[in-house]
């Protein structure tokens, strides 16, 4: 499909930079896909707008601080980690990169430095962080949270973002990007949807920085998805499967997780283990199979994300429940507010 059949205008303030207080204050976008008007919700709501025996699933993968701004002689560089290679090794997109060179030994402060061991044919390096310290140690000492550049080129990182832009999920580490979806949730909401019959379910995938790249290409037949890495444990992929066949539904919280639901899925709906690496991309035409609905914030124009919700929605009505949002003075994106999205309501 052509790309630009994704593009849409979207005015600069309704881009947030800070989440609402309290989390699950911001406000929710209700769409069924039978064309029904919209329902304009708070997220505190959640459980008036779901249904016993649904199951929600979050992404637990926590955030690192992984942009670093470093030197190699006088050239300035700035990474943002992507992808974990091994224990001392991480694929990074590079910005200055053309100043590298392979075997470069890069300065990044606080005695943290790394060498350019290869460059990769997308333009990002494979560094190899010097020393014996774990890099998520040497990454606290020196690297900082690596928000998204439509609101760090607003305004600059601070300690607030250290605690606002992890899920209150987070517990593995991995991620550059948080799956922002559940940064929604408070403890509250969780026992309100317990309470009334909702279940919830963990799994991890480490969102790469690839998650910012805008889609050059124009057609989406060209376009190349970054892998990233994910795992379902099989208890908890038995745990979805029986609550399918009981008449819940699998409501994924965020694109990371629903991506990685139906990588781990198989043709008649079934959702097994899986451990490794993903890079599936989900345009108009993809016939679902693990999920059921999904909760996610308002993506990008021209985005894979973007994609992915007329994939589930339909193109047209996505396009329609953009054009509310934004008439309606939703706020977009990582920090914004959120949409449920159930296509078999």
């Amino acid at each position: 499909m052509r790309v630009d059949l994704f593009d849409f205008e979207l005015p600069t303030e309704r881009i947030a930079l800070r989440p609402a207080r309290p989390r699950d204050a911001a406000r929710m976008l209700v769409v069924a896909g039978d064309g029904t008007p919209f329902a304009d919700r708070v997220v505190s709501e959640l459980p008036e707008a779901l249904r016993k025996g649904d199951v929600l699933v979050f992404n637990d993968t926590r955030v690192i601080p992984a942009q670093l701004e470093g030197t190699r002689g006088e050239a300035r560089i700035g990474a943002t980690l992507h992808k974990r290679i091994d224990l001392r090794r991480w694929q990074a997109f590079v910005r200055n990169g053309k100043r590298l060179r392979q075997g470069d030994d890069i300065a990044f402060g606080a005695g943290v430095s790394a060498i350019a061991e290869a460059r990769h044919d997308d333009g990002s390096w494979t560094l190899a962080f010097a020393g014996d310290e774990p890099v998520e140690v040497l990454l606290e000492r020196a690297g900082r949270m690596p928000l998204p550049p439509y609101i760090a080129g607003k305004r600059p990182t601070d300690a607030q973002d250290r605690s606002d832009y992890q899920t209150m999920f987070a517990d593995k580490d991995g991620a550059v990007a948080a799956p922002t979806a559940a940064l929604h949730f408070t403890p509250d909401l969780l026992a309100r949807l317990a309470e009334a019959g909702i279940g919830h379910e963990t799994l991890t995938l480490h969102v790469g920085a690839g998650t910012f790249l805008p889609v050059k290409a124009d057609d989406t037949e060209t376009h190349a998805m970054h892998a990233e890495w994910g795992r379902i444990e099989p208890a908890t992929a038995e745990r979805l499967n029986a609550a399918r066949r009981a008449g819940g539904r699998v409501i994924a919280v965020g694109t990371t997780s629903l991506r990685l639901l139906e990588s781990a899925a198989d043709a008649d709906g079934t959702i097994r283990a899986f451990e490794g690496d993903t890079a599936i991309f989900i345009t108009p035409g993809y016939t679902f199979r693990a999920i059921d609905g999904l909760m996610t914030n308002f993506h990008l124009p021209r985005s894979t994300l973007f994609m992915l919700v007329s994939a589930l929605m339909g193109l047209e009505r996505m396009r329609a429940v953009y054009a509310h949002a934004i008439g309606e003075g939703y706020r977009f994106y990582s920090y914004g507010d959120a949409s449920l999205l159930l296509p078999g309501d």
